[in-house]
């Protein structure tokens, strides 16, 4: 293990079915096979369809990612899986194959939060994390930020989404418009060619009043009536929508608030380093809205490239790998898949 543990990481929290082979910080495979045609004609994840393609994808997947990395299943120190947050059938799958694989190899069992193994990832890419950093997760069902200290003993919740996730919203909005799901990269595509400016959408929990009880919390809720409001007195009227310029303003509202929040939350807490994970770290506005406020104000900004901000095993292959690095104490055998596991608990 001289150039670190080598790690086996399962992802199954809800319709991409992961496996990821990392050694230390060094991404050796990292190969997913997606459902989303399969939820797409119903406008959302449908959650017994994807435990169902986890079961048919998990070992092809796992096949695949050995065959890219080089490796046999016997070489590996250690297996990580997502135990949670996500779809309670679709984790099982995942859980259930980790613990085959560590019970028929003599290897041990790590189960592991998914939002953190989302900060981990990206040492996969820019090194050993900044420590203490403020970690931004965006993410079709979170929104939070979060106090890293030390991504494998745990981290402190400063701020969650009180109703919808950002990409949550952007689903729903793309619906809206009649975009495809899932709707976050369509929205993107879109509001290339629109203005950000066109239309004035709501900030959600930014008045004075909303700072004083949910300044580091997050509301997209309000966001995704407004622009349902608009289109529907602009189709009242007869009014031709420009979807790009509905897109546009729309993405404008969400990661002015993300990033007006993570900015806030560092600065409040003396945080000179951010992290921004998640699925809709991928989106083209949120990235270089932060980059640029973040020269402005002194702030170190880190985000994985898009490939590793989706859901994907390599970011479990990370996290466990960083567990085995610092000697933490693996999963027992009877480990449950928890649909609701707390950001607190990294390591089941």
């Amino acid at each position: 293990m001289s150039d670190g543990p080598l790690v086996l990481g399962i992802e199954t929290s809800c319709d991409e079915t992961g496996v990821g082979i990392v050694r230390g910080h060094t991404l050796l495979a990292d190969a997913v096979a997606s459902s989303v045609d399969e939820h797409a004609r119903f406008g959302g994840v449908v959650p017994e369809v994807a435990s169902r393609a986890h079961l048919e994808a998990m070992v092809p997947t796992i096949e695949r990612a050995c065959e890219t990395a080089g490796i046999s299943l016997h070489d590996v120190d250690a297996i990580a899986v997502t135990s949670g947050p996500g779809l309670v059938g679709a984790l099982l799958v995942g859980v259930a194959s980790a613990k085959a694989l560590a019970l028929g190899l003599g290897k041990p069992l790590y189960g592991v939060n998914h939002l953190a193994a989302h900060v981990a990832v990206d040492q996969l890419e820019h090194g050993p994390l900044p420590e203490p950093c403020l970690a931004l997760l965006v993410s079709g069902g979170h929104s939070s930020l979060l106090r890293v200290e030390d991504v494998t003993v745990g981290v402190d919740p400063l701020g969650a989404t009180i109703d919808d996730a950002a990409g949550e919203a952007f689903d729903k909005v793309a619906r809206l418009l009649g975009l495809p799901f899932p709707g976050g990269p369509h929205i993107d595509r879109a509001a290339a060619s629109g203005s950000s400016v066109a239309i004035d959408f709501p900030r959600g929990l930014t008045s004075r009043k909303d700072v004083e009880r949910h300044r580091f919390d997050f509301s997209f809720s309000g966001l995704k009536t407004a622009v349902a409001r608009w289109v529907e007195a602009q189709q009242r009227l007869g009014t031709p929508i420009d979807v790009a310029d509905v897109a546009a303003s729309f993405q404008e509202a969400v990661c002015d608030v993300l990033v007006r929040k993570a900015f806030d939350a560092a600065q409040f807490h003396g945080i000179d380093d951010i992290l921004i994970g998640g699925g809709v770290a991928a989106n083209s506005r949120l990235r270089a809205m932060a980059t640029e406020r973040a020269e402005a104000r002194g702030i170190r900004v880190r985000v994985p490239r898009p490939g590793l901000c989706t859901d994907n095993g390599a970011m479990v292959a990370a996290l466990g790998a960083e567990l085995v690095t610092r000697g933490r104490a693996p999963s027992a055998l009877d480990l449950p898949a928890d649909s609701s596991q707390p950001i607190t608990t990294v390591v089941a």
